[in-house]
Formats: structure tokens, sequence, C-alpha cells
């Protein structure tokens, strides 16, 4: 877990995403890979398998859900807009880290005391343009004097952490560095394990903001089947108990349908059918908002054979989230087999189900 670890404790927002993009390139760097990118700053590991074709395309996203500086009051404080989606009332009274150049500020996003809240205050749910960050300082020309400027970046704090069940991982970032991180783990398998195709692996930019490197990564590595590795909602907590929906720690999680795609029915039957011979517990999502780089992978060009997988994650696009180690693992070894089973022929099967 040092691995997610490291992703997840590492700052990149939407747009900002140098410092992961460094920890993946370093990761890639110890593989027999030829690592890729494109413009924007997306990056993948190339492995190539007893055949050239098909090209298959794992990808997490680098970035996180988090801020960034739009004003700077005279009085020293800062207002931000949200990069990716929040719900305003997570954000009161939480730590964040404004990363200016080399440079970071511990701030807090400011509230009142409940001492002098005015009744008609108590339930009122505060907009994000209404609030601001203090960084502890007096005015305007200290925080110019700091070097914080207007489009500085801004991150949640959230320490990495495995609970006592051993099994729940509790940091930031989860959504989706999880996808990153099995990205490079996959890569890693196939150093000693043989595939039928070409394998490209990494994790794309801007996801949060619109799916905008997911375009741009599929132009470049052109694939004939992809697979976007995500996070989705786990509906577990105190009224959520729903019986057939995703639960952490209850297996990989396979979306049938969400607001952007719906999957290739051939590769959704192959991955369900893997799970299967393998004892591997699935769980499924349909989800009638939201949705993932598959988005925009399933239409390159003429089309791609596309899915996501992913984990039931607790409290995305917050501070903090939460995941099971054991549905993580689970999900490299479902991919490992699956991508295996993924030859030309196969992945012609897929297309026949499209016809």
């Amino acid at each position: 877990m040092r691995l997610l670890q490291r992703l997840t404790e590492a700052n990149g927002v939407s747009g900002y995403e140098h410092e992961v993009r460094n920890l993946v390139k370093q990761e890639l760097q110890q593989f027999d890979v030829s690592i890729i990118g494109d413009g924007l700053g997306s990056i993948f590991g190339e492995k190539k398998g007893t055949s050239d074709k098909p090209r298959i395309l794992i990808a997490g996203h680098l970035d996180e859900v988090g801020f960034m500086v739009t004003e700077i009051t005279k009085t020293g404080y800062l207002r931000f807009a949200q990069l990716g989606g929040w719900w305003s009332q997570v954000l009161l009274s939480q730590r964040v880290l404004i990363m200016s150049g080399n440079r970071k500020f511990t701030g807090v996003i400011g509230s009142k005391a409940p001492h002098i809240l005015a009744p008609e205050e108590r339930n009122k749910v505060y907009p994000i343009k209404e609030m601001y960050i203090d960084v502890g300082a007096h005015s305007d020309t200290q925080i110019k004097e700091w070097g914080i400027r207007i489009g500085d970046p801004i991150v949640p704090v959230c320490p990495f952490e495995i609970l006592p069940d051993q099994d729940t991982i509790l940091a930031k970032a989860l959504d989706n560095r999880f996808g990153c991180y099995v990205a490079l783990e996959i890569l890693r398998r196939l150093q000693v394990e043989e595939h039928p195709n070409t394998v490209i692996a990494g994790a794309t930019v801007q996801e949060e903001v619109g799916l905008r490197g997911a375009q741009t990564a599929a132009h470049l590595v052109n694939p004939d089947v992809s697979f976007a590795i995500d996070v989705g909602i786990a509906e577990d907590s105190p009224g959520q108990e729903h019986s057939n929906h995703p639960k952490m720690g209850k297996g990989p999680l396979v979306t049938f349908m969400d607001a952007t795609m719906i999957p290739n029915i051939g590769l959704r039957n192959l991955v369900m059918d893997t799970a299967e011979e393998n004892g591997i517990p699935i769980q499924h999502e349909t989800m009638l908002g939201g949705g993932t780089d598959a988005g925009k992978f399933h239409m390159n060009n003429n089309g791609v054979p596309s899915i996501v997988i992913g984990v039931a994650a607790r409290y995305i696009h917050s501070h903090v989230s939460m995941v099971s180690k054991k549905d993580v693992e689970n999900v490299v070894d479902l991919m490992v087999k699956v991508i295996q089973k993924i030859d030309e022929d196969k992945r012609n099967d897929f297309l026949s189900f499209s016809s």
C-alpha cells in the first residue's frame, strides 16, 4: 500500500497534475514499457505482449477535485472556485493547502462559531461563492509578499491511513489515484505474465472538469478496447442499506450505465464471466448522473468497445474517502485475467454485439 499512499498524498487538482504525473512516471520507468503522453499531460506505459493487436487502453485519472484561488481580499482572505463537483456543506472549517510555486500554505475554509450564528443562519447552506480561505494573513499586500497568486491551485488535506480492520483505506483523492494504482499494478503483473495483445496503461488529466484528457489520450493511443478504472459510490451507510446497491468490500464494481456511456455488451459479458470463473465477487452499478473517461474513449474514431471497472467508495468528492483494500486487489486480479483473454478474435466478437 505504500505506492497507493504516495499517490493519494500527492497533490494534483485538475489542470495541475504534474506532481502526480511525476510519481506515475517514476513507476513506469521501472518497467519494460515505452512511456508515451499527450499534449495535456496524460501519461501511459505501452507494454507489447505476444501481438501488436488489439491495443487495450487502461486508464485511471491523475486529477482530484479541489479549488483555485480567484480573488485576494483587501483584508488578506482568499476567495476560490471549485475544480470538479463539490457539495458546499462538506467544506466549512476544512484544512486546505494553497500550492504556490514551490511553496505550500496551509489554510482553513472559514466558518462562524455557533455562538454567534443568528437563528436564520443556523439552517442556511452557504454557497461556495460566499466562502473564503483564511491563511493567517492580514492584508492583500502580505498575501502578495508571500507569493500567493490568483490562479494558484488549492488541495484538500487528509493523510493516508489503513483503519483497524486492516482493510478499510482512508485517504484523500482515492478518486482517482485508485485508478492510477491499478493501472501501474497491472503493468507490474504483465512484466511476468503473457498477454495476446498490447496494453497501454496509465492515467489521464482533467477528468473531473469534463473528461478532457480522455479525449486527447484516446486520440494518442488509438485503442481497440478500453477500460476506465474509477471509483463508484458505495451506498451502505446508515439510511442507505439497499440490498442490491454497491457496498464497500463486496467486490469490484462493473458499471452497466452512466450518463456518458453504456458499455459494450460483449466486453461486459467477458468481464462478468471471467469474474465468475475465478471466484471474484462482482457488483454492478447503474447511474443516471455522472460519468468517467470511458464516455470519451468509447466514441474515439469509429467507436471503441469500452467499460468502467472500479470499486465502491464512500465520501468521494470531499476531503476524505474510503475504499476496501480487498476490493482494490480483486480489481487488479480481475483486470489481468480479462486482459489475458482479449485477442483479435475476441475483439471482433465484441464488435458483433454492436452490429
